[in-house]
């Protein structure tokens, strides 16, 4: 990965490419929620939705993105039953999680994300300035923001186990 050069004081997004960020993904068979967080501010942004394609070019769109906002972790929600026990769709998400580990190269954590798009549609029902990402699809974006930021939550406890 080429480091970031800033083409203006304050950009950004090479702030962000200097100091890593971490992208979450909420997957899906039809849309994948994104969100991004810089490692250093911690601070979490619904990023875009990607309507999938085909496994090839989902895993070249999200590889663009990486490369363009210095993405140095990868989180995927996992999205196991109520009850704890995975399903179909965490397979499905977990062989994602895989594909991606292969192809990108990056580190990939998987997050439990139970709840996440209820808390997402209550977020949107209370703020309702999601300008830049509009509709239902907004969801999904907000619900990667929300495994993110659970992720980010549990990230210095786990460190202090290790």
């Amino acid at each position: 990965m080429r480091p970031a050069v800033k083409d203006k004081p304050g950009d950004e997004r090479a702030t962000e490419a200097t100091n890593g960020a971490v992208l979450a993904i909420d997957y899906g068979r039809k849309r994948i929620g994104l969100a991004l967080a810089s490692t250093d501010t911690r601070l979490v942004n619904p990023l875009s939705i990607l309507a999938r394609k085909n496994r090839r070019e989902d895993v070249r769109r999200l590889r663009g993105l990486v490369r363009e906002h210095g993405v140095k972790k990868i989180v995927v929600g996992l999205p196991l039953r109520a009850d704890g026990t995975r399903g179909e769709m965490a397979e499905e998400a977990e062989r994602f999680a895989e594909r991606l580990r292969k192809q990108i190269a990056l580190p990939v954590d998987m997050q439990d994300e139970r709840l996440t798009s209820w808390v997402a549609e209550q977020l949107l029902k209370q703020k309702k300035r999601m300008k830049r990402i509009e509709g239902k699809n907004a969801v999904d974006a907000i619900a990667a923001a929300v495994i993110l930021r659970d992720y980010l939550e549990r990230e210095p406890a786990k460190k202090e186990q290790d």
